[in-house]
């Protein structure tokens, strides 16, 4: 049986292409940037969660404060990359991979 190929789907990539322009833009680096900030927080509330901890037990142990972990995992807080460390080795007992990607 031939697969056949649906030209009516669009990506997400050409969908974010078309509302923020191609990568590169402005408008488009802007929404980049900002989602790599979202995804952190998503993943930091899910590391604090599997390891069964309370926004204000994680802040206790990385020395900062409940409303602070929330600001993070809400996307509504910069972050300095020492306190980063702090909360992912001290709050949470983890370690920090980075790639980059020019």
């Amino acid at each position: 049986m031939k697969k056949q190929e649906n030209k009516n789907i669009t990506t997400f990539d050409e969908l974010l292409d078309t509302k923020y322009g191609p990568r590169g833009t402005e408008l488009r680096e802007e929404w980049e940037q900002e989602f790599e900030v979202f995804r952190f927080g998503v993943l930091l509330e899910e590391a604090r969660k599997k390891l069964g901890m309370t926004q204000e037990e994680l802040a206790e142990k990385c020395g900062t404060n409940k409303s602070y972990i929330s600001r993070i995992e809400n996307n509504a807080s910069d972050i300095r990359l020492s306190t980063l460390l702090k909360i992912i080795h001290q709050g949470l007992g983890g370690h920090l991979k980075l790639t980059l990607q020019p």
